[in-house]
Order: structure tokens, then C-alpha cells, then sequence
């Protein structure tokens, strides 16, 4: 019988113990994802070069094996103030802290040591493929007439896939996205003035190396080099002037508020993001739009970013 690649279930659990198979469940750890890829088995192959006294092959042994998984997530808060989303172990083991305030918020940004990490099952119409001790990064992106998304990059340690029935997924704690428009989307600024805005995408910039040793093989987040680009409708210089700017090196603070009620609402703040030299400005219905780039640059340390779900 033909096994269906669309029948697809996503789950993921934090590790206590990195490498160590977490065992996430579909009652508990199930993720609503879109445009899943995995490449299953990466790595190299060791050519063992015999001399022999004919031609042909000789032959490889796989090294260094490991998975990589992309895929989307829709940008929503739980429905809840204070109430973690579902899809926050997978931030978390993109090098992100969790804060909670109970009934209140719950904010994440980039940390620099004390990294988790995060068991991630692939299940594809009754083949399991594990991930253990995955790290990653990720993106997000907030367009107008669009579903906000967050964009994740994963490698984990390599397991061999095996056969095991598809689980039953419990997804009721993802809650409906908005699509961004102005009234979805209320607030983006920069330097503090309002603009009409296109897209926006925040990459984190996570610089991901699967690292094997004698005596110790890890998924290890090495650096990072967030970046920020928008497209948003020109303006008079003397309202913004990003040419001077970048010219500068100036700093500018970006805000993006996106959701109307409590438990739905995303605050996207880069506070000290440095001005890079725009893109040729493009025309859009008519209309001179302008392609900007940014640098987040740390103020104290750990701040280039906040995403706070209020």
C-alpha cells in the first residue's frame, strides 16, 4: 500500500537531558506546522581507497550523521495572557529565553549561554524520524495580507527511522491566526514614527554546527547575527532618512504590534537596530515603496530582540 507523504504528524518536547530522548507525545507536544521538509540522514561518506589490482568501486563508510527539519508555525499567542503558546519549546531551543508573567505576558529573547535543546518527531504515515538534541533558528515574518509565521531551521543528532503508527495529534492549543493588515496590525514603527509597511522579517540568525568529537557529538548554537529587512511606503527625508542614516550608522528603535484582544496580541521590539544601506526603491500599485535593511545591535547584552505575547 502507498504511504501518504501529506499524512503528517509534528511533535516536540524540551530535553532534560541533552540527547536524551525526551519521548514527546501527541496529547501534550504536538506542533500545527506547514511546508514540513526534512533531510533525513545528512552527514559524509569516507572514501576507503584500496589500491587493488582492478578498477572500480571501493566503497564508503557515513560519518558525522545528523537531520535537519524546516517548517512554519503561525505566529498566535495561546489565547491567553500568561499562558505560554504550544510552540514555545520550539523557540526555546532556538537559543531564546521564556519569561512568564502569570496572567500577564509571556516574553522571549536571544540568550548567549545555556542553551536548550529539543526532541522533535517526524511522523510520515507510520515512519518515525527522531531528532534528539536539535537546535536551530528561525524567522518572523508579519506581511499584510498574510498569516504571520515563524520560520524554523532544526538540527538534531541522527537516529534511524523506524516504523511506528501515526499518532493521534491534539492541536487544540494553537489558536487562529490573524492576517496582517492595519487593522490586525495596529503598530509599526520606526524611530518612534508610524509607516505604512509591506513585509517585515526578523531573522535570528543562529549560526547552528553539528559538532562530533571523540568522547562527545552536539547540535551547538555558536554565534548569532540577527537581521532585520522591511519594505515600507517612502516618505519625505525629512521624516525619515535612512541614506543619512545608514551613512551614520545610526541606531533607530523598531517596533511591530500585531493582535486586538488579550491572549492574541504579539509585540515585536528590536530597540537598537543599526541602519544598513536601503535597497533600490520599487514601485508597488503606483506607489514608491522602500526596501530597509537593519543590524539589532545588544544595548546591555541578551536584547536585540523581545517578542511579548500579551
Amino acid at each position: 500500500m502507498s504511504l501518504r507523504f501529506r499524512k503528517k504528524v509534528l511533535l516536540a518536547k524540551i530535553e532534560t537531558t541533552y540527547g536524551t530522548d525526551a519521548t514527546p507525545t501527541g496529547a501534550a507536544n504536538a506542533m500545527l506546522a506547514s511546508n514540513i521538509s526534512i533531510q533525513p540522514m545528512e552527514g559524509s561518506d569516507a572514501e576507503r581507497g584500496h589500491d587493488q589490482p582492478f578498477l572500480g568501486n571501493d566503497g564508503t563508510i557515513p560519518y558525522d550523521l545528523h537531520s535537519r527539519m524546516t517548517f512554519q508555525i503561525e505566529l498566535a499567542g495561546s489565547g491567553t495572557a500568561g499562558t505560554a503558546p504550544a510552540w514555545g519549546p520550539l523557540l526555546r531551543a532556538c537559543g531564546a529565553a521564556e519569561t512568564i508573567a502569570a496572567s500577564t505576558s509571556v516574553t522571549y529573547n536571544p540568550i548567549s549561554d545555556g542553551f536548550e535543546s529539543a526532541t522533535i518527531y517526524l511522523n510520515i504515515d507510520g515512519t518515525l524520524y527522531a531528532l534528539l538534541g536539535a537546535r536551530g533558528t528561525a524567522t518572523f515574518r508579519v506581511n499584510a495580507s498574510a498569516i504571520p509565521i515563524i520560520e524554523f531551521e532544526f538540527t538534531g543528532l541522527w537516529t534511524k527511522p523506524v516504523a511506528q503508527a501515526l499518532p493521534t495529534a491534539d492541536v487544540s492549543a494553537f489558536q487562529k491566526p490573524l492576517v496582517g493588515s492595519a487593522a490586525n496590525t495596529p503598530t509599526f514603527t520606526i524611530d518612534g514614527t508610524g509607516h505604512v509597511m509591506r513585509n517585515f522579517a526578523l531573522m535570528l540568525g543562529n549560526e547552528v554546527e553539528a559538532r562530533f568529537l571523540i568522547g562527545a557529538e552536539a547540535i551547538e548554537i555558536i554565534d548569532r547575527a540577527e537581521t532585520l529587512e522591511t519594505q515600507i511606503e517612502a516618505v519625505a527625508l525629512s521624516t525619515l532618512d535612512p541614506f543619512a542614516l545608514a551613512r551614520d550608522q545610526g541606531t533607530v528603535a523598531v517596533s511591530l504590534v500585531h493582535g486586538k484582544t488579550a491572549g492574541s496580541i504579539a509585540t515585536i521590539a528590536v530597540p537598537n537596530a543599526q541602519v544598513q544601506r536601503p535597497g533600490s526603491p520599487v514601485e508597488a500599485q503606483g506607489i514608491k515603496e522602500w526596501p530597509l535593511n537593519f543590524a539589532p545591535k545588544p544595548v546591555t547584552g541578551n536584547d536585540q530582540w523581545t517578542l511579548t505575547l500579551t
